[in-house]
């Protein structure tokens, strides 16, 4: 299995849509498609996220993770990811993208946290609201006073827009349709 950043915009774009559709699921109203269009318009052009792909021998996609600058384009947050075929995928890719990136994760509870240990997240401490943020051996910080803040999208703003734009929400929709469709067989 090897990692592959994933930066030719219609791969990208079909295998964001194909993990924002995993993490968020059928039941999550617009919710994926918000962070679709707010990826793909904000933090793509701005060079502020990247998405990578873990794949087998044959090319296939394994696992999925998109990761985010922070304020200080210091380190990069696991906002999302996923497992597609092999359950272990996912850890492994985990484990790759910490050996090679300033990786920072931000968990809730404790499962989430001993996965990311055995993924490779050694550095943990307690932040906001109950949350632990882990951080790879790779990211600068030193204490949670030094860690800057996760970009992050104005999703009310892409609400707004989309509640008072039709076209604009139907393009949306039909992007994040068209990537689902076109997910890669092969990258």
């Amino acid at each position: 299995m090897k990692v592959v950043h994933v930066n030719a915009e219609a791969q990208r774009n079909a295998c964001l849509a194909r993990l924002c559709a995993e993490v968020y699921g059928q039941e999550a109203g617009l919710t994926p498609l918000v962070v679709f269009t707010g990826t793909c318009s904000v933090f793509f052009p701005q060079e502020a996220a990247r998405l990578f792909a873990a794949v087998d021998g044959q090319g296939k996609p394994q696992a999925l993770a998109l990761l985010v600058l922070d304020e200080e384009g210091e380190g990069m947050t696991v906002t999302h990811a996923c497992a597609l075929d092999q359950a272990d995928a996912h850890q492994r890719l985990i484990s790759e993208l910490t050996l090679k990136a300033p990786l920072r994760v931000e968990v809730d509870n404790a499962e989430q946290e001993a996965f990311y240990q055995k993924s490779g997240i050694k550095r943990w401490f307690g932040g906001a609201g109950g949350k632990r943020i882990g951080l790879g051996a790779r990211h600068p910080a030193k204490s949670v006073s030094e860690l800057a803040p996760t970009l992050a999208l104005d999703e009310a703003l892409i609400l707004r827009r989309f509640k008072h734009d039709p076209k604009a929400f139907e393009a949306a929709k039909q992007a994040f349709l068209k990537g689902l469709n076109d997910f890669p067989q092969s990258l």
